[in-house]
């Protein structure tokens, strides 16, 4: 059973492969405030227009001195024809082992049809440069989502 992570905890360590063959861990972040949202899949509508509004305030959140990097448990490979496609240029980090999705709580129940199944929650962590989670958003609805994200880490 994972914990349930609160405003004010200290942000679970990862270390991720990345789009491009990079790698990415929170300990790279240090010094920066950290945007990680997670999103079910790659090149589906709401994950699409979700990785679309990220891209398109990249420039914002950098000026403001964030990083931004959204998780899901595509592989790199789906993330590399993933970010060619739409032109995305946040960075996708991939969790194919669900243990970096499972440590920040979003690997959760679901129900599609009647049916129960297991999936990622559309979720996002504000982490700041000291690793420490200053907001988080569960059940995120795309439209406006990065706008708010980017709101609150400018308020930051």
């Amino acid at each position: 059973m994972t914990k349930t992570l609160k405003e004010g905890d200290k942000a679970p360590a990862f270390s991720l492969p990345t789009d491009g063959g990079g790698k990415i861990a929170l300990k790279d972040c240090a010094g920066k405030t950290l945007v990680l949202y997670f999103y079910p899949k790659d090149d589906t509508s709401g994950c699409t227009r979700e990785a679309v509004d990220f891209s398109a305030l990249l420039k914002k959140f950098e000026k403001a001195g964030a990083v931004v990097l959204g998780v899901s448990k595509d592989t790199v490979q789906k993330h590399d024809k993933f970010k060619e496609k739409h032109s995305l240029k946040v960075t996708l980090g991939s969790d194919e082992s669900g243990k970096t999705v499972e440590a920040y709580g979003s690997w959760v129940e679901k129900t599609l049809y009647g049916r129960k199944y297991m999936g990622i929650d559309r979720s996002t962590f504000l982490i700041d440069g000291k690793g420490v989670i200053r907001k988080i958003w569960r059940k995120v609805k795309t439209p406006g989502h990065a706008e708010e994200v980017l709101a609150a880490v400018q308020a930051l």
